[in-house]
């Protein structure tokens, strides 16, 4: 197993930044996801870290060796990409004996190895098929088998997931998790899914227009997101983000919209003491802590979205559109009045000009 950092690295491209400045650690045997849009450098980063781009600046880490001026060949890391890149003349034993014959390892060593990667990930029986023959889910295996039968030290993955249908995808992110914990391979996994991040890293670094917005675990980045553009990107059902100016009313912290007030429980004035009134900020709830059907605020339901288990009801609070999720026996009518209310240790407040957190 190797560690792998990265220190001040960055990539330009001409005028364009597309990784800036970046500092991030992963540990032996770790499963670390690159979440992020389109365009943030996430697989930048990924092809510095394989060699295929060499950084504009700063410097790469696997465990204490530099390995800035190192050729992919000499990194010993397997990669997988979206295409899955088969040669489509060779049978899957060839395709993910590849790597061994590059390397002209012994006939009976690649055989073994070759079978015994093969037995592990499901596809034994379709060595002599070519990848025409196949569907989404083993070519994807196969690819996993030819980077795996080198014996990487670091395993990078872009996007292996986003040829395949959605059930299947559900599927493979299990198998992948499983495969990783099994063979404990520090891991770096890049992709724009952020359920395929929760759900599969140890930690995950948050990635916006080349810059490192947040690192941490799943749980982190969902409880305690360090500014807006986290928030907003972590949650299957986006966090409700509703705009309003600090004021202070016999004691209490207000948020004042234009048709609307909201009151910040006293657990937060400490942290909200040193904020001047009437700075505008932005008050975050996601809506599986919206309680709806009881509390101090009203509003009237915009429309509803059945999702068979779940409904997310959209409130509207006078202009603004708040979402709440709600479970799908809950009877409910547009154009209705309905009371809500927030889980009080569940809500954030970030400053509108920085977007950053208070809390």
């Amino acid at each position: 197993m190797v560690s792998v950092k990265l220190v001040n690295l960055s990539k330009y491209f001409h005028n364009v930044k597309a990784v800036d400045n970046l500092n991030l650690e992963i540990k032996d045997g770790e499963f670390v996801a690159l979440l992020g849009p389109s365009g943030c450098g996430k697989t930048t980063t990924l092809l510095m870290i394989a060699g295929i781009y060499k950084p504009t600046n700063g410097y790469i880490y696997f465990d204490n060796r530099l390995m800035n001026d190192v050729p992919p060949k000499d990194r010993n890391v397997g990669m997988v990409f979206q295409s899955y890149a088969l040669y489509p003349h060779m049978s899957v034993f060839d395709n993910i004996a590849f790597p061994l014959k590059l390397k002209k390892r012994p006939k009976d060593e690649i055989r073994r190895k070759v079978k015994e990667v093969a037995d592990l990930l499901g596809i034994g029986e379709l060595l002599d098929r070519k990848p025409s023959q196949l569907s989404g889910g083993q070519q994807q295996r196969v690819a996993l088998a030819r980077a795996l039968v080198k014996e990487p030290d670091i395993f990078l993955m872009d996007e292996p997931l986003s040829n395949l249908d959605a059930k299947l995808r559900i599927q493979m992110r299990a198998e992948l998790k499983k495969m990783q914990k099994t063979f404990k391979i520090t891991t770096i996994y890049v992709t724009h899914d952020q359920v395929e991040a929760m759900t599969m890293a140890d930690r995950i670094a948050v990635l916006n227009k080349g810059v490192l917005q947040q690192y941490g675990s799943p749980d982190e980045l969902y409880n305690r997101p360090k500014n807006i553009f986290v928030a907003g990107f972590i949650g299957s059902v986006p966090m409700n983000f509703i705009r309003g100016a600090l004021k202070r009313t016999n004691g209490d912290y207000i948020l004042e919209g234009l048709d609307y007030l909201f009151k910040i429980p006293r657990t937060y004035h400490d942290v909200l003491k040193d904020i001047e009134v009437g700075t505008e900020v932005i008050l975050g709830v996601r809506p599986e802590h919206v309680d709806i059907g009881f509390g101090e605020y009203s509003g009237k339901v915009y429309v509803v979205e059945p999702l068979g288990r779940d409904q997310i009801i959209h409130i509207d609070i006078g202009g603004e559109i708040i979402r709440a999720l709600a479970p799908g026996d809950y009877k409910v009518e547009e154009g209705k009045d309905i009371k809500f209310s927030f889980k009080e240790d569940k809500i954030h407040i970030f400053d509108k000009k920085s977007g950053e957190a208070y809390i």
